[in-house]
């Protein structure tokens, strides 16, 4: 196996399970040393770091609700830790609490904007101070430091019943744009990517009912739902030095969905 990221160092938010365990496992297949952020889920984060340690990398599990901005630097402290640094952040960490909009309550509004976008805030704004304090080394990297932002083909469809992650969501396209534009001049490469469906427990209920199943498909031109792999992979080339001039790009790994599909017969 071709390792992409040997000798980097990332910090993985929200990898104890679904989109970032995925993420991180291939992080340490290509290389790269990991701290794998958890929020309640211990036993799921240390089941992830022993996967990465028997692809033969490094890797450590750290508690922290990415919410709260000393949580987030602890992650920086046990990259700084126990690999000497970090090079790559994946800014993870996310949940929906849905609802119709006149019974979206305030907390469960603000809990889904705290997470899924202050979350992001914070922990890239941790990032870029630390690359800072690192300082350059191009015999590691062309790039200073590298941040992806996880959003989601809803920052650009609506979503009825989820008005609370979908805004959440495009304020993270914005987030990660302004921050790219600012930013590149140092040699810190900031990027988003925007899973489609993807099967994870969050939506289990959808793709395991057969049902469920064919409505998502009708979605997706691509005929099939999306595996965490199809996203992990996709991180690993754009935390990769293959991606180099790639900045301030949202990928979409979506299937199609992003097409519209349902006017593919004319609207």
């Amino acid at each position: 196996m071709v390792k992409d990221l040997e000798n980097a160092r990332a910090v993985v938010t929200g990898a104890s399970s679904g989109i970032g365990a995925g993420i991180a496992r291939a992080f340490g297949e290509a290389g790269a040393s990991v701290v794998v952020n958890y929020h309640s889920d211990q036993d799921g984060a240390e089941e992830v770091v022993k996967d990465i340690r028997s692809a033969g990398a490094e890797a450590v599990a750290v508690q922290a609700d990415v919410s709260q901005p000393d949580d987030c630097a602890k992650l920086f402290e046990a990259a700084e830790k126990h690999f000497g640094g970090v090079d790559i952040l994946i800014s993870n960490a996310g949940i929906q609490q849905d609802a119709a909009f006149t019974e979206l309550s305030l907390k469960d509004w603000q809990q889904v904007i705290d997470l899924n976008l202050t979350g992001q805030f914070l922990c890239a704004q941790e990032a870029v101070r630390r690359f800072r304090a690192q300082g350059h080394d191009p015999d590691r990297s062309p790039a200073l430091g590298k941040i992806i932002l996880m959003s989601s083909v809803h920052q650009a469809i609506p979503w009825a019943g989820h008005v609370n992650y979908a805004s959440a969501k495009g304020g993270v396209k914005a987030l990660m744009e302004s921050l790219a534009q600012e930013v590149a001049c140092e040699k810190i490469r900031v990027n988003a990517i925007a899973p489609g469906a993807i099967k994870t427990d969050i939506n289990r209920e959808a793709w395991e009912d057969k049902e469920g199943r064919e409505e998502m498909l009708k979605l997706i031109p691509y005929g099939r739902i999306g595996e965490t792999e199809d996203i992990a992979r996709a991180a690993v080339w754009l935390a990769s030095d293959a991606s180099d001039y790639v900045i301030g790009t949202t990928l979409f790994v979506d299937g199609g969905m992003m097409l519209y599909p349902s006017f593919r017969e004319g609207g």
